[in-house]
Protein backbone atom coordinates (compact mmCIF):
# COMPACT_ATOMS: atom_id res chain seq x y z
CA UNK A 1 0.00 0.00 0.00
CA UNK A 2 1.59 3.70 -0.68
CA UNK A 3 2.31 6.12 2.13
CA UNK A 4 0.10 8.24 2.53
CA UNK A 5 1.01 12.16 2.87
CA UNK A 6 -1.45 14.50 4.55
CA UNK A 7 -1.44 18.10 3.32
CA UNK A 8 -2.61 20.47 0.63
CA UNK A 9 -0.51 20.87 -2.76
CA UNK A 10 -0.22 24.68 -2.45
CA UNK A 11 1.77 23.84 0.43
CA UNK A 12 5.60 23.95 -0.48
CA UNK A 13 6.30 21.03 2.16
CA UNK A 14 3.56 19.30 1.03
CA UNK A 15 5.37 19.54 -2.72
CA UNK A 16 8.77 18.50 -1.43
CA UNK A 17 8.01 15.48 0.45
CA UNK A 18 6.33 14.51 -3.04
CA UNK A 19 9.09 15.73 -5.17
CA UNK A 20 11.60 13.50 -3.36
CA UNK A 21 9.10 10.89 -3.14
CA UNK A 22 9.08 10.48 -6.94
CA UNK A 23 12.44 10.97 -7.18
CA UNK A 24 13.21 8.08 -5.35
CA UNK A 25 10.39 5.76 -6.59
CA UNK A 26 8.49 5.75 -3.94
CA UNK A 27 4.98 5.10 -3.51
CA UNK A 28 3.01 7.63 -1.95
CA UNK A 29 -0.56 8.92 -1.60
CA UNK A 30 -1.59 12.68 -1.18
CA UNK A 31 -4.62 12.40 1.92
CA UNK A 32 -6.13 15.91 1.74
CA UNK A 33 -5.69 17.59 4.78
CA UNK A 34 -7.46 20.66 6.40
CA UNK A 35 -5.84 21.46 9.49
CA UNK A 36 -9.27 23.32 10.84
CA UNK A 37 -11.07 19.91 10.89
CA UNK A 38 -8.76 17.39 11.19
CA UNK A 39 -9.16 13.72 10.65
CA UNK A 40 -8.38 11.37 13.25
CA UNK A 41 -5.47 9.58 11.44
CA UNK A 42 -3.66 12.76 10.91
CA UNK A 43 -4.26 13.68 14.24
CA UNK A 44 -2.39 10.50 15.18
CA UNK A 45 0.72 11.38 13.15
CA UNK A 46 0.56 15.32 13.34
CA UNK A 47 -0.62 15.53 17.18
CA UNK A 48 0.61 19.52 16.60
CA UNK A 49 -1.29 19.46 13.49
CA UNK A 50 1.81 20.16 11.18
CA UNK A 51 1.40 19.65 7.51
CA UNK A 52 2.47 17.52 5.79
CA UNK A 53 2.63 13.88 7.91
CA UNK A 54 3.29 10.84 7.15
CA UNK A 55 1.58 7.53 7.57
CA UNK A 56 3.30 3.87 6.71
CA UNK A 57 1.68 1.42 8.12
CA UNK A 58 2.17 2.02 11.84
CA UNK A 59 4.83 4.58 11.29
CA UNK A 60 4.30 7.84 11.47
CA UNK A 61 5.90 11.43 11.96
CA UNK A 62 5.01 15.25 10.61
CA UNK A 63 7.44 18.00 9.14
CA UNK A 64 9.07 17.71 5.27
CA UNK A 65 12.84 17.22 6.57
CA UNK A 66 12.00 14.68 8.79
CA UNK A 67 9.45 13.00 6.56
CA UNK A 68 12.69 12.95 3.67
CA UNK A 69 15.26 11.99 5.99
CA UNK A 70 13.14 8.85 6.16
CA UNK A 71 12.58 8.61 2.40
CA UNK A 72 16.39 9.28 2.40
CA UNK A 73 16.78 6.45 4.73
CA UNK A 74 14.33 4.11 3.10
CA UNK A 75 15.35 4.02 -0.90
CA UNK A 76 19.34 6.00 -0.17
CA UNK A 77 19.69 6.30 -4.17
CA UNK A 78 19.53 8.41 -4.90
CA UNK A 79 20.72 10.73 -1.82
CA UNK A 80 19.28 14.03 -1.39
CA UNK A 81 22.26 15.00 0.18
CA UNK A 82 24.92 13.91 -1.81
CA UNK A 83 28.16 14.87 -2.60
CA UNK A 84 31.02 15.75 -0.52
CA UNK A 85 31.07 17.25 3.13
CA UNK A 86 30.87 20.88 2.44
CA UNK A 87 28.49 19.65 -0.56
CA UNK A 88 25.89 18.00 1.95
CA UNK A 89 26.05 21.15 4.36
CA UNK A 90 25.03 23.16 1.43
CA UNK A 91 22.10 21.58 0.54
CA UNK A 92 20.77 20.92 4.24
CA UNK A 93 21.77 25.02 4.21
CA UNK A 94 19.59 25.42 1.45
CA UNK A 95 16.57 23.63 2.72
CA UNK A 96 16.96 25.49 5.76
CA UNK A 97 17.00 29.05 3.82
CA UNK A 98 13.73 27.64 1.91
CA UNK A 99 11.36 26.73 4.89
CA UNK A 100 12.40 28.95 7.36
CA UNK A 101 13.53 32.59 5.32
CA UNK A 102 12.23 32.20 1.99
CA UNK A 103 8.95 31.16 3.14
CA UNK A 104 9.03 33.88 6.09
CA UNK A 105 9.11 36.23 3.21
CA UNK A 106 6.97 35.32 0.61
CA UNK A 107 3.96 33.38 2.91
CA UNK A 108 2.90 36.79 3.81
CA UNK A 109 2.45 37.97 0.15
CA UNK A 110 1.41 34.42 -0.62
CA UNK A 111 -1.55 34.19 2.15
CA UNK A 112 -2.94 37.79 2.00
CA UNK A 113 -3.26 37.38 -1.65
CA UNK A 114 -4.10 34.20 -2.90
CA UNK A 115 -4.68 31.74 0.01
CA UNK A 116 -6.75 33.74 2.41
CA UNK A 117 -9.01 35.72 -0.37
CA UNK A 118 -9.28 32.67 -3.25
CA UNK A 119 -9.00 29.71 -1.06
CA UNK A 120 -10.58 30.38 2.83
CA UNK A 121 -13.23 33.50 1.53
CA UNK A 122 -11.08 35.86 3.87
CA UNK A 123 -10.13 39.50 2.92
CA UNK A 124 -5.81 39.54 2.81
CA UNK A 125 -4.00 42.16 4.82
CA UNK A 126 -2.63 43.88 2.09
CA UNK A 127 0.14 46.09 4.56
CA UNK A 128 1.35 42.57 5.45
CA UNK A 129 2.03 41.55 1.48
CA UNK A 130 3.49 44.70 1.23
CA UNK A 131 5.69 43.63 3.29
CA UNK A 132 6.92 40.49 2.50
CA UNK A 133 7.84 41.75 -1.06
CA UNK A 134 10.31 43.93 0.99
CA UNK A 135 11.22 41.16 2.95
CA UNK A 136 11.79 39.52 -0.49
CA UNK A 137 14.30 41.72 -2.02
CA UNK A 138 17.21 40.75 -0.07
CA UNK A 139 16.40 37.01 0.09
CA UNK A 140 16.06 36.53 -3.73
CA UNK A 141 19.14 38.71 -4.71
CA UNK A 142 20.78 36.14 -2.28
CA UNK A 143 19.91 33.30 -4.06
CA UNK A 144 20.30 34.82 -7.60
CA UNK A 145 24.00 35.30 -6.28
CA UNK A 146 24.02 31.47 -5.33
CA UNK A 147 22.99 30.20 -8.76
CA UNK A 148 24.47 28.69 -11.27
CA UNK A 149 25.05 26.29 -14.32
CA UNK A 150 24.53 23.47 -12.12
CA UNK A 151 22.59 22.51 -8.37
CA UNK A 152 22.69 24.81 -5.31
CA UNK A 153 24.69 22.45 -3.04
CA UNK A 154 27.44 22.67 -5.98
CA UNK A 155 27.34 18.73 -6.57
CA UNK A 156 24.05 16.71 -7.67
CA UNK A 157 20.94 17.50 -7.15
CA UNK A 158 19.20 17.85 -3.88
CA UNK A 159 16.79 18.43 -1.21
CA UNK A 160 17.90 22.00 -1.36
CA UNK A 161 17.34 22.58 -5.13
CA UNK A 162 13.69 20.95 -4.19
CA UNK A 163 13.06 22.86 -1.27
CA UNK A 164 13.93 26.03 -2.52
CA UNK A 165 11.67 25.51 -6.08
CA UNK A 166 9.13 24.14 -4.05
CA UNK A 167 8.57 27.83 -2.67
CA UNK A 168 9.10 29.48 -5.42
CA UNK A 169 6.57 27.66 -7.02
CA UNK A 170 4.08 28.54 -3.83
CA UNK A 171 5.00 32.28 -5.11
CA UNK A 172 3.81 32.07 -8.92
CA UNK A 173 0.28 31.84 -7.41
CA UNK A 174 1.12 35.56 -6.84
CA UNK A 175 2.96 36.10 -9.94
CA UNK A 176 6.33 35.90 -8.00
CA UNK A 177 8.10 33.15 -9.97
CA UNK A 178 11.75 34.06 -10.99
CA UNK A 179 11.81 36.51 -13.42
CA UNK A 180 14.07 35.72 -16.49
CA UNK A 181 15.00 40.04 -16.65
CA UNK A 182 15.21 40.45 -12.89
CA UNK A 183 17.17 37.11 -11.90
CA UNK A 184 18.17 35.26 -14.80
CA UNK A 185 20.02 32.52 -12.79
CA UNK A 186 17.36 32.04 -10.73
CA UNK A 187 15.06 31.06 -13.74
CA UNK A 188 17.41 29.49 -15.45
CA UNK A 189 18.35 27.09 -12.58
CA UNK A 190 14.05 27.14 -11.63
CA UNK A 191 13.67 26.00 -15.27
CA UNK A 192 15.98 22.60 -14.87
CA UNK A 193 14.48 21.44 -11.43
CA UNK A 194 11.02 22.06 -12.67
CA UNK A 195 12.10 20.08 -16.17
CA UNK A 196 12.75 17.35 -14.17
CA UNK A 197 10.07 14.46 -14.36
CA UNK A 198 9.57 14.09 -10.34
CA UNK A 199 8.66 17.58 -10.37
CA UNK A 200 6.15 17.25 -13.37
CA UNK A 201 4.38 14.27 -11.88
CA UNK A 202 3.33 16.71 -9.04
CA UNK A 203 2.68 19.68 -10.94
CA UNK A 204 0.13 17.65 -12.61
CA UNK A 205 -1.63 16.81 -9.49
CA UNK A 206 -1.50 20.32 -8.35
CA UNK A 207 -2.84 21.67 -11.20
CA UNK A 208 -5.77 19.54 -11.02
CA UNK A 209 -6.47 20.16 -7.42
CA UNK A 210 -6.16 23.66 -7.40
CA UNK A 211 -8.41 23.97 -10.72
CA UNK A 212 -11.60 22.04 -8.66
CA UNK A 213 -10.60 24.71 -5.58
CA UNK A 214 -10.59 27.64 -7.26
CA UNK A 215 -13.55 26.63 -9.53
Amino acid sequence: MPMKVYGFPISPFVRKVHVVAAEKGIPVELAMSNPAAPAEEFLAASPFRKIPALVDGDFTCADSTAIVTYFDALQPVPPMVPGTPQQKARAIWFEEFADTILVAAGGKVLFNRFVGPKLMGKPGDEAAAEQGLKELEPVLAYLESQCGDGWLAGGDFSVGDVAVAAVLRSLGYVGLEPDPATHPRTAAWYARVTARPSWQHFAAIEDKILSRALA
